[in-house]
């Protein structure tokens, strides 16, 4: 089972990764002003991956990625450029995957 890993970036805003089995990082958040608020947005990301809320794009540089998106069109997190589309639709698979029951912890 993965894990959302909340942390607070050197700004001091509280953000978010989830992370596979294997503790590799499939999904980071946007920075948050509040821990209650990042927690939200854990939530938010549980309950958008379970409703297939992707949004697939292709940075500059021509690498798949992708975007968790809630229902109002706000991205919720983001995953890392992926080597081809393949391999971020194995990404995807993993967020649903690992997102629904996958506990918090804090390292902050």
């Amino acid at each position: 089972m993965g894990k959302f890993v909340v942390t607070i970036r050197k700004n001091g805003e509280f953000q978010f990764n989830l992370k596979a089995t294997n503790g590799q990082v499939i999904l980071t958040s946007e920075g948050y002003t509040t821990k209650t608020a990042c927690l939200a947005g854990i939530e938010s990301v549980r309950k958008n991956a379970a409703a297939d809320r992707f949004e697939v794009l292709v940075a500059k540089n021509g690498k798949p990625y992708f975007n968790v998106k809630a229902a109002n069109g706000q991205t919720v997190g983001s995953s890392q450029m992926y080597a081809s589309e393949r391999t971020m639709k194995q990404g995807i698979a993993s967020v649903k995957a690992n997102a629904p029951e996958s506990p918090v912890v804090e390292e902050i």
